[in-house]
Formats: C-alpha cells, structure tokens, sequence
C-alpha cells in the first residue's frame, strides 16, 4: 500500500476522485507479503463499499451502500463496517464495480438535488456518456484529462496568454459557494442523513476545475455564465446572519485586479471562511474521510498539471485552489498530518516561481494572527513527520529525503516572505541610497582582488558570490530590509528539526545536487547554532581548496608552498606586526586569507591548535580597543565602543580590525568585542538610522524622541534648536557641524523636526565615521565575501557568531523580576565588575558547579527570582533547577556586599 495513502482505512468514506481499484498502489514482491499486500487491498475495498456504496444507484448487492433498502449493515459504526468488511472478505462476497459518474474523472459530478432534478432518462443518458468517457488508463491519464478540462475553452491571443473576455467553462463542473453549503447543510440535517453533502465536497475537492471557480467574487467579470445564473438564484438569501470575517484581507481596487492582478485573487475569502466555520460546526465532521481522499487525489493532479501544463499561465484564477486548500481548519487534525496535508504541501512546494511570490503577496494580507497560526501547523506537521520516524533518522535517510517535510519548509519560505513582504520594510528611497554606495564598494573591492593577484603572479580567481533566494529576489524583498515582519522570525525556527539534521549531508546535498533538498536554502528554519555549523563546514572546505591551490601554484609556477595563513608576532609588538603581516597578505593575494589561521609567538614553542590564534585575538582586541589608542570611544551608558570620528590613526588600522573580526568568524573563534547592534547592520549594506541610535547614545536618542513626541507649536521656543550640532574630539574640544546649509539660521519646528532628527542620526551614525567605517568593512569583507553570512545570517545572528551569548541573554527571571528590574540590573553590574574567581565562584553558588556547559554559557539557563522585599538576608540558590533567589535589596553596593557573602562562605546546603 502506498505508505502517502496508509491513513485511508481509518477514514470512513471513499477516496473521492478514485476508483477502489487505485485506492491502493501494489509494489513488486513475492511469497506470502504479495498475498498479504492483495488481502489488504480486497478489504479496503470491502471496507469503502459498506461505508460509501458504488455509487449505481440501482445497484442490487445488499453488502453495498448504494442499494438503499436492501443494504444489510444499516446503523453500523465504522469499527463495525471494519470487522463486517474482514468477515465478507473470508467469505467471498461480491464487490460492485465504482461507477464513474460517483467518481468524475473531468469534472462531472452528480448534481445534487437542491440545484436540479434529474429524470431517470436523463440520468441514464448521463451515466452512459459518462462510461464512455472513461479512461482505460489509471491516475495519469485522469490527471491529463482534468488538466485537459482546466484549459479548455480559455481563448488565447496573440501572446499566448488567455484573453481578458469571459472565460467558459465545461459544461457540469461542478463548484462550492457558501450559500450552497449552508443549504445542503440544513437540507442534510432535515434528511438526518450527510451523504449528499459528503458526495459535494469529495468530488469538489478532488477536481481542480470546481475549486478554482468555487468561493468566487460575485463582482468578478471574468465567471462563466453559468456560475453567475447560479449564483443569482442564490442572491435572495440573507446574509446579515453571516459570522464576522475571521481573518480580514484587503479589498481589491478593481474588478480588473480581481482577475488577476499581482496582489489580489478573485476568491472571496471571507466568504470562504464563513463556509469552513459551517463544516465545523457539524459534528463529527463526516466529511473528513472523504475530503482527506479527495486532497491526495487532487494533489497528484495538480502536480501532473504544473508538470506538464503550465495551468497558471494560461488561467490566472488556478492560484485559487491553493488558497482553498490551505485556509481549511481541518489540516491540522492528526489525520490529515498523516497524508493530506504533506502531500498537498509537496505540491505547493512545485509552483513556478512567479506562483509562488503572488501566493506570497495574496498571503501578506491575511494578517500576523492568520500567518503565525499557519506557519505553526507547518511546524506540526514536520514535529509529527520526526518523531514518527525517529529511529528511521541517520546518514542514510536524512530529514533531507522526506518530502513530506520538504514540502512544508517549502511552504513555510512562502509564509516567511510574505511576512517580510508585508511586514516594516525600509523605504524604496533607503534602499536604492544603500545601493548606490555598496555598488560601487563592492565592485572597487572585486577589481582591487583581482588586479592584485595578477600583479604578483597568482591565477586570478574568479568569486563565489553567494546568491539570494529567487523568491526573494522575485518579491524585490530581504530579511534585513525588515525591521518588523508580521510574524517574528524566531517563529519559523523548528528546534526538534535542528537536533535531527544531519547538517554534513545537507551541506553535502546543497553543493553536489541541485535537485536535493538543503535546509541551507531555507536558512529561517535553522537556529544560528545550526547556521554556524553549516558556515563552518562551508569555511573547512574553502581552506582546504586554498590549500590545494596552493600546492598546485607550488607545482606550477615554482612558489613556495604557503598552505596556511602564516602569522609570526612578538608579544611586545603585537599590533604593528600583526598590521605589517596581514597588511603582506592582503596586498600579496588576499585569497589567502581564507586560509586556516596559524599563528606563532616569537620565542615560543606553542603549537597552534586553535588555543594560540584564540590568545592572538584576546590581546590584539584588547589592545585596539583600548581607549588611550584613540580608535574607538568607549559609552559607560552602554558599555559599548563606537568608532572615533575624529581618530588620528590611518585607514590600515581599521582595515585590521576589520579583518581581525572576519578572520575571527572564519576560524571559527569567539571575541571580546563590544559594539552595538546597528555596526552589524552597517557590514551587511546597511545605514544607520535613528531605530539604531538608541544602541549607541541612549540619552541623545531618548532627548530626539521627545522632540518628535512635542506637538504643541511653541517648539522654537521650548527646544531652541537649529540645524547646527555640537559634539566633542577625543581631546574634548567642542566641535560643531551644520546639517544643512547654513543650519545655525534654521530653528527646528514642527514642519521640519522629523528631517532633523533623520540628518542628525545620519550624521552620528554614518557620515562622521564615513571613513573609517568603509576601511572596517574593507577588511571584514576580504575574509567573508564568499562566506555564506549575509544569506544566512540576520545581523543580530552575526553578532552572536563573533561575541557569543552570555549567560545574561539565556537568563529568565520571576517572582516579580524583570530585566529593567533596578536589583537586576545592579546585579548584572556587580557581576561584570567581578574577578574570574569570583565568577567562577558565583557559578559554583548558583548551579552547584563552576563548569560551563557543552555549548557554552548561552546554554545554561540560570533564573532570578525575588525573595522579598529588602532585607538583611542573603541570596541563597537552588542548584537544582539553577535557581538564584535574590531580595530586593535598596542599594547596588549592599546587593554587592550581601552577594560576595553568600558566593564567599557557601559550603553546606540547608533548608528553605
């Protein structure tokens, strides 16, 4: 049995859109497990003729639904029918054959009563053009016809795309709306019986035609006659007693646009919505089984159609049925999970890329709430798919190979760019500025590599560049450009998923095979632990190629062998040889920088294993950043170093740093660098704006924000600020500079106070370090520009990879606690001030032990609570549950008393 369909025993109706006889697909076997597969097969069979009948409406076997009166097993349960079907299986009773006009192969369905009724005559005629309209062959062939069916009568023009007039469509497709389904509902419940409307939504379901005309805007001027006459004999119902749309999307500004324009569909969403809140509301759901069979027939057909048909090119309204399917509350019942919702992903996951972005944009109008609800399923479904199979998990049978789980990743990249996509995104005015000044850098450093290489007798080298996403790049949008997605991207990470890849295979995968799955290219997914891991095996495998190159220029041109980055330094000249050595590197052939770092100290005999380089960049980061060396500026507020705009040391200096802290990410090896958060931003192509100021100059910011907040028209007065600024050298001589031209003659006021807190934090935080920061960059670049960072990694990521997390970031905090609490943040200062001893000390107190965990500090999760208010008493710890009850002490020095107390003579344990 297939194992995408193995849930179809415990659903209790047929497969809507399949014969019986392809409800199970046999695989090549021998002996006694071909007999069991057969068995297996016949009772199914059994099993859906008692459950759902033939479907012949003169149909005389009494072990068969369809035989009405004379049916033997009426008032069974399903666990009953299953036992019935084994017992007719041992005994051989007789199977009826599914008519065709039960199952439509093209769109034909039966119509139920409430929209006409049939004659015996014309039923029979019906029925017999139906047979004959059978396919001899099996899914193939079906999918081929229901293809057939979506794209005739489209009339295409010269360009080959389809016509603005009114498409037709076949005669007797069948399609939903929601006045229809409130009808048969309660027509259904008159009845006391679901059949009818069982039938309805299994062979609506299992058609691509009748869903992409179902749920349609009764505005939209591309329906068929057909669905427009329908649709006005329904026109009289009341619809005040309609529930409020659950999840709101915009309106479209045109009928033009409903048709197909790049933002909006023609489905009338809310009223979908309304029509799926009716289904749940019948209990029991009878109609599961049968939707669930019709989701995993329509799934192959669809994917045979984009295979082979290009539907969406030619009917623009196809994109309607994915959006049917994925706003079905049902997906997120175990029984869908099992086989319905993977496979139906697997096929979203195959739409043309241009598909795609319009899915994406239709979906950034659905809200945070409706697409963080949506992306959670996806998480189910791939939690459900790992732990079902978690002894399968190894280098065998990867995560990679499952397509189940491939096709929701594959969904949820749609989801997570449509929540960038409608999101906080910077300005196209901010963006094409970023552009013009990272062009021309970029290209200038490709040219300086290349022209260097040459100059000295090295192949030039042609760059990797890392690629954006296409959808990305087809959406015209990027993780960084948005500061607020609609759902946090901490959301799409699936941490389960992050302790079962095999991250080697998957690097493996994404450089060999195009057509493998890599959870690479789908980098939100993945934690940044699992992030690092990929950039390492990425860097090993450039060091190890510049190592072969190397040998081969040895080989070829007679050059000594230079297989690692070499750096020799004497402790008490560190900086200036460390300038002068990798100064050598850079101007030799950078690519050698991209290889494994190896560093000596002059007189010593350390061998470096990865220890000497971690030592090599302590004391050169030390050194740099000391404020005497007039580099940076250092903020007691933050605690942070910002580059100095009136430094006196030349550009090699931050050019340095610059490749001191690419060197450190490539090599794998965590600093001690201090900065706030927006120089990050800056590597990556970024301009600071006054968001990031609040990181570098709290008080300034917090003094600019009041300005914009005051709304009274006295502000001249109040503030007394113009255009002019005034800030302070490194020698603390006052210093000033106009924003405009002159600035000291313009008095902010209302109009103009926004442009001057925009060219006051553009000042600050580019235009004054302008010169200094391009250096920085230049250096940070010649390491990483073929690295995968700026694909991977968010700028919040890329300070975690060169400082690491600490303690303080992983910490939780209860009992009236919070981080702004003042007893916390005294604490947090006492505890930097401590000596190692003492922290090792105050971890021994807190955990029980002084030793870090496997994965660092940003793994051991420490939690401070109160334990009342101010008080004598000491801190005391559960070691337990790492535990830190700490009283609400008045002042930061008597916190720090009381601390070093405890932490000091804390031998025994004792009773709370």
């Amino acid at each position: 049995m297939n194992p995408n369909e193995n849930t179809e025993e415990k659903s209790g109706n047929t497969a809507a859109g399949k014969d019986p006889d392809s409800l199970s697909v046999s695989v090549p076997q021998s002996g006694d497990t071909m007999k069991r597969a057969a068995a297996k097969q016949l009772i199914e069979k059994y099993y859906y003729q008692l459950t759902d009948g033939c479907g012949d409406p003169n149909c005389q076997n009494e072990y068969c639904l369809s035989s009405g009166d004379s049916f033997t097993f009426k008032d069974k349960s399903k666990n009953e029918m299953a036992v019935q079907a084994v017992q007719l299986f041992r005994g051989k009773a007789k199977l009826c054959d599914t008519k065709p006009s039960k199952v439509p192969r093209s769109g034909e369905s039966e119509e139920f009563k409430t929209e006409s009724e049939s004659t015996p005559s014309s039923s029979k005629t019906q029925d017999s053009e139906l047979k004959s309209q059978k396919p001899s062959t099996s899914q193939p062939t079906s999918s081929k016809t229901s293809s057939a069916s979506v794209l005739s009568g489209l009339s295409l023009n010269s360009t080959g795309k389809p016509s603005s007039s009114v498409m037709p469509v076949k005669e007797n497709v069948k399609f939903l709306t929601e006045e229809k389904i409130l009808e048969l509902i309660k027509e259904c419940k008159e009845e006391n019986s679901w059949s009818k409307l069982i039938r309805l939504i299994g062979s609506t379901y299992n058609n691509p035609d009748s869903l992409v005309l179902s749920f349609r805007k009764k505005d939209d001027p591309t329906l068929p006659k057909e669905y427009r006459r329908s649709m006005e004999e329904d026109s009289d119902k009341d619809k005040d007693d309609s529930e409020t749309v659950k999840y709101p999307i915009q309106e479209t500004a045109s009928n033009e646009e409903a048709a197909g324009g790049d933002d909006n569909v023609s489905l009338d969403i809310p009223s979908l919505h309304r029509a799926y809140d009716a289904l749940m509301k019948i209990p029991d759901h009878p109609f599961q089984g049968a939707l669930i069979n019709a989701l995993m027939y329509l799934s192959k057909t669809v994917d045979m159609d984009l295979k082979f048909h290009r539907p969406l090119e030619v009917n623009p309204h196809y994109i309607n049925l994915f959006i049917i399917v994925m706003e079905m509350p049902l997906l997120e019942y175990p029984e869908f999970i099992e086989s319905a919702y993977p496979e139906f992903c697997k096929t979203v996951g195959n739409l043309p890329l241009k598909a795609q972005a319009k899915l994406a944009r239709v979906w950034s109008k659905f809200g945070a709430d409706r697409l963080e609800s949506m992306v959670q399923s996806l998480h189910q479904l791939i939690t459900v798919k790992i732990v079902n199979n978690e002894g399968r998990w190894g280098r065998s049978y990867s995560l990679n190979d499952d397509e189940g789980i491939a096709g929701a990743t594959r969904v949820m990249k749609i989801l997570y760019y449509a929540c960038i996509y409608g999101g906080e995104r910077d300005s196209p005015e901010r963006l094409a500025e970023e552009k013009a000044i990272n062009e021309p850098e970029e290209s200038l450093q490709e040219m300086f590599n290349v022209h260097l290489q040459g100059a000295v007798g090295h192949e030039p080298k042609e760059l990797k560049q890392q690629k954006d996403d296409p959808l990305a790049q087809e959406l015209g949008v990027s993780a960084i450009d948005c500061r607020k997605p609609l759902v946090d991207y901490e959301e799409f990470v699936n941490e389960l998923l992050n302790e079962y890849i095999e991250i080697e295979t998957d690097f493996k995968y994404k450089i060999e095979n195009d057509k493998k799955f890599s959870f690479m290219n789908h980098g939100f997914i993945l934690t940044t632990s699992s992030k690092h891991t990929c950039m390492y095996f990425d860097n090993r495998v450039r060091m190890f190629s510049e190592r072969r190159t190397s040998i081969i220029q040895t080989l070829m041109h007679g050059l000594p062998p230079v297989p690692f980055l070499r750096l020799r330094v004497r402790r008490d000249h560190l900086i200036d040889d460390a300038l002068v050595s990798l100064e050598m590197v850079a101007m030799d052939n950078p690519q050698d920088l991209k290889k494994q770092l190896f560093v000596e100290f002059e007189g010593e005999q350390g061998l470096d294993e990865g220890g000497v380089s971690k030592e090599f960049f302590q004391l050169v980061i030390e050194e740099i950043f000391n404020p005497d060396f007039g580099m940076f500026t250092y903020s007691e507020e933050t605690r942070q170093f910002w580059f100095n705009p009136t430094s006196f040391e030349n550009d090699g200096q931050f050019t340095l740093i610059g490749i001191m802290l690419g060197l450190a990410i490539y090599n794998s090896t965590i600093v001690d660098v201090h900065f706030p958060a927006v120089v990050y931003r800056k590597l990556l192509g970024k301009k600071g704006t006054f968001q990031d100021l609040i990181d570098v100059d709290p008080t300034l910011a917090r003094s600019l924000q009041s300005i914009l907040d005051y709304a009274e028209d006295d502000i001249e007065e109040v503030f007394g600020m113009t255009f002019q600024i005034g800030y302070k050298d490194v020698f603390g001589c006052n210093l000033t500079h106009d924003l405009k031209e002159k600035g000291d003659e313009i008095f902010v006021n209302q109009e103009n106070k926004k442009e001057f807190v925009d060219l006051y934090s553009d000042f600050l935080l580019n235009k004054s370090i302008e010169k200094q920061f391009r250096a920085f960059k230049r250096g940070f670049h010649m390491v990483t520009n073929e690295s995968p960072l700026r694909v991977l990694f968010r700028p919040d990521e890329v300070e975690l990879l060169i400082c690491g997390s600490s303690v303080k970031n992983a910490t939780d905090y209860d009992g009236g606690f919070t981080a702004e609490s003042p007893s916390v943040r005294h604490f947090w200062e006492v505890v930097h001030e401590f000596t190692e001893e003492q922290k090792r000390q105050l971890l021994q107190f807190t955990t029980g032990t002084d030793r870090v965990p496997v994965g660092g500090l940003a793994k051991l999760k420490l939690t401070i609570a109160r334990n009342g208010p101010d008080s004598e008493r000491l801190p005391t710890a559960h070691t337990c549950f790492n535990v830190l009850l700490l009283p609400d002490y008045s002042t930061k020095e008597k916190l720090q008393e009381r601390l070093l107390k405890a932490i000091t003579y804390s031998k025994g344990f004792g009773m709370l």
